[in-house]
């Protein structure tokens, strides 16, 4: 439960400290976040191979695959323009897709609490 929250904790540092032009600590930010998202994308994807009939383990599997891809992406793109204090539009559209990942993971985790908010009581 803490790798995750640790992964998107790196990934907010790291758009904080972009937009406040602080390009290398972003870098450093998302760098550090890589093994927190690895790990939580190998468990998600045990999780789907132990309850193959659930189809939200499968697209929160999915989900931490593309997380993935992204934050590598993100680092990818950014490492050689780090020391040009500049960062290519590539590297912030795959950190915006990264918070929209995020995002996204949150609402179907809290799906299923909210469908037995709104069912209504039985009398």
């Amino acid at each position: 439960m803490v790798r995750p929250v640790l992964s998107a904790l790196f990934a907010v540092i790291a758009a904080v400290a972009d937009s406040r032009g602080a390009h290398g600590l972003a870098f450093y930010a998302l760098l550090g976040a890589v093994p927190f998202t690895g790990v939580a994308a190998l468990e998600a994807f045990g999780r789907y191979l132990d309850e193959r009939g659930r189809a939200l383990s499968g697209l929160q599997s999915l989900l931490w695959l593309l997380a993935l891809t992204m934050l590598v992406l993100s680092c990818a793109v950014r490492s050689p323009a780090a020391p040009l204090h500049s960062v290519p539009p590539l590297a912030t559209s795959a950190l915006t897709a990264l918070l929209c990942i995020y995002a996204l993971k949150v609402l179907l985790t809290l799906a299923p609490y909210a469908r037995l908010a709104l069912r209504p009581a039985k009398p």
